[in-house]
């Protein structure tokens, strides 16, 4: 397995593990805290700012990738699809730069670089005071080209385009009604960022 794969795994693990210690604790804190009852009290802000490093999962050249990118999501239902839970949905599109080292494409190895443009729907549920969770079904346009193979010399494999189904899932520590850390997992990365809500 490559360096970028053990941390793609490793990273995985560390998610779990984390979500696991933490939901004993959340759960007896939500159970004092009834902020999801509440339709309508959650932040209201103009747009949602994120930039975020991305951690790219095993894709078809057999090695995980890193990268930067970022989202902005814009809300377009302050008070959600359930009138009787605090929800909220906006729609979100961002854009993503991922680069991928010591892959493989046709058993000789290379680098690739891609970017990668989701539009998404994402749908808020605020279950406690200082969190809140989503979950963004959408698409993502891809652009991949190949960096150098073998003995440093360029590819001749053309660039890749397409679109694809995602799903992400994530969640959000609110340190302030402006500011939040925010975590989400899919394919074909999991990120971690920091919102602003101007």
């Amino acid at each position: 397995m490559t360096t970028h794969g053990r941390l793609g795994a490793y990273a995985a693990r560390a998610a779990i593990f984390a979500v696991t210690l933490a939901v004993p604790s959340f759960a007896n804190d939500a159970r004092a805290d009834d902020t999801i009852k509440h339709p309508g009290d959650h932040p209201d802000y103009k747009v949602e700012v994120e930039p975020h490093v991305l951690l790219g999962w095993d894709d078809i050249f057999a090695t995980g990738g890193l990268g930067v990118g970022g989202r902005f999501t814009i809300p377009i239902v302050h008070n959600g699809f359930i009138d009787s839970i605090n929800n909220s949905v906006g729609i979100g599109f961002g854009m993503d730069l991922m680069h991928y080292e010591n892959c493989r494409y046709r058993g000789i190895g290379c680098s690739a670089n891609y970017l990668y443009f989701p539009v998404v729907m994402q749908w808020n549920f605020y279950v406690h005071s200082a969190w809140s969770v989503f979950g963004e079904p959408g698409l993502f346009f891809y652009h991949g080209f190949l960096g150098d193979c073998g003995a440093g010399g360029p590819c001749d494999q053309p660039s890749v385009n397409g679109v694809r189904p995602a799903l992400w899932i994530g969640g959000r520590y609110h340190i302030s009604e402006t500011v939040s850390l925010t975590m989400r997992i899919g394919w074909p990365a999991f990120s971690f960022g920091v919102s602003f809500f101007p």
